[in-house]
């Protein structure tokens, strides 16, 4: 939705998932319940809208987005839509039968309509782990629906404080996206950069409008998958009804592109845009017309998150998942270094000034019952030239030989951040992990950010 998302022709194959998303088959012709998380899962955020009638959002809940743009950010957000955004209840209510409705109204000309994203920002699939956005949503049904463009959408975390001018690197993932009243809907991932780049941008890589038979007069549950279970080849799968009808793996993006656009935290969007880039790629319009309908709502009976449990697989025996993320400077103990602010995605603290035999000691980590054979680590270094290191992996003591490293050099900056892979040797039950660091120069050559394990 940042970008003009005309995404017309299907990029890839659905992939089967191994478990359809939470309320798969829900088509409520009244107020649902919030679905009960999938087996082995936690709801992590839901709204089931069941305010008094007439009553806006929660502001503690939902953030208002007014006016045609973030402030700083670009114009028409960004999309040549025509509205202006309003946190009025004429545009966003509460119907007072559990249903949120966001509606297009036509003022002698000049449109408005209603955009919310929740206040959260750190919606997200832990390393090893999964998270499933959900939502039952009815589109809006117009007798003449030119230039109607309903969204239910999100946007990487780090939009948030530069007004998205950092779009579309953060990564967008359009969960349902319908255009002209067509009864249709459209999966699409936006990613790298602007024009190009490996998601096609600004069209991203889409599913194309898809039939959706029955969306704009009941409602249907639309749904995406993060699936970060195997940390080296991830993927987004969207679903209609619980049945997947496309996927992105991160094969087709890269590691690095993958990693700045997914493997971080999200805020949720609700709109109804007026015109913009995907309207006019779809029927050349623009802005709607004068013949348009006014007052056509789309309403939402729930929105719900749920995610796999800190990354951590069945089996394990408490303590630290080793799959989630591991914060550097969340240590037990250790030795040389010191923490400091990060200017990575995410925000908080880096571990730094690490030199030849400084260590950080992490207890009670978790493995599980299946093996870990990887090791991922966000590093960044500003080191002379011919100076770097190791950082090494080791268990139970700091004198173990290692079970796994990498090597690291100058990435260009203390803060120019890289994920980093190594293989380790394969790792069951709970360990006290030690990150020993190795070089042969005294100088400091590396800051740590996070690390994680996967299979």
């Amino acid at each position: 939705m940042a970008g003009a998302a005309v995404t017309l022709a299907a990029f890839g194959a659905a992939v089967p998932s191994d478990a359809a998303p939470s309320g798969a088959a829900t088509r409520a012709a009244t107020p649902q319940a919030v679905p009960a998380p999938p087996t082995g899962w936690s709801t992590v955020f839901s709204d089931d809208f069941g305010g008094s009638a007439g009553t806006g959002v929660s502001r503690s809940t939902w953030l208002y987005d007014t006016g045609t743009g973030y402030p700083g950010g670009a114009g028409n957000w960004g999309t040549g839509e025509v509205e202006t955004m309003t946190d009025s209840t004429s545009n966003v209510y509460q119907d007072g039968s559990g249903h949120l409705v966001i509606k297009p109204l036509n003022n002698n000309g000049s449109w408005t309509s209603g955009r919310i994203e929740t206040q959260r920002t750190d919606l997200a699939a832990p390393a090893g782990g999964q998270l499933e956005v959900t939502a039952s949503i009815k589109q809006p049904n117009p007798a003449n629906g030119l230039g109607y463009w309903p969204a239910f959408w999100m946007l990487g975390a780090a939009a948030r404080p530069v007004g998205a001018t950092n779009w579309p690197s953060i990564g967008e993932i359009d969960v349902m996206e319908d255009v002209n009243a067509l009864s249709k809907e459209a999966g699409t991932f936006h990613c790298g950069v602007d024009p190009g780049g490996p998601c096609n941008e600004t069209n991203g890589l889409g599913s194309g409008l898809q039939s959706c038979s029955g969306c704009q007069t009941g409602y249907h549950t639309y749904s995406v998958i993060i699936d970060r279970t195997n940390t080296s080849a991830e993927q987004i799968r969207w679903y209609l009804d619980g049945t997947n009808f496309y996927t992105v793996n991160e094969s087709q993006v890269g590691t690095s592109t993958w990693q700045n656009a997914v493997d971080h935290g999200f805020f949720i969007i609700l709109n109804v845009a007026m015109g913009g880039g995907f309207p006019n790629g779809v029927c050349g319009c623009g802005s709607p017309s004068g013949s348009t309908s006014s007052g056509a709502g789309m309403s939402v009976d729930y929105v719900a998150a749920y995610s796999t449990a800190s990354g951590t697989p069945p089996g394990g025996g408490g303590g630290t998942g080793a799959y989630s993320t591991i914060q550097a400077e969340g240590y037990s103990a250790a030795s040389g270094v010191a923490t400091e602010t990060t200017t990575d995605t995410g925000g908080g603290q880096d571990v730094g000034w690490i030199a030849n035999g400084d260590w950080a000691r992490y207890d009670g980590v978790d493995f599980g019952s299946t093996a870990a054979t990887q090791f991922r680590a966000r590093v960044a270094s500003g080191a002379g030239a011919g100076v770097s290191g190791l950082v090494e992996v080791r268990l139970d003591s700091r004198s173990a030989s290692p079970v796994g490293s990498f090597a690291i050099g100058n990435t260009g900056g203390w803060q120019s951040w890289e994920t980093v892979p190594a293989n380790i040797a394969g790792v069951t039950g709970t360990h006290t992990v030690y990150l020993t660091f190795t070089s042969g120069q005294p100088a400091d050559f590396v800051n740590l950010n996070w690390f994680t394990f996967g299979h």
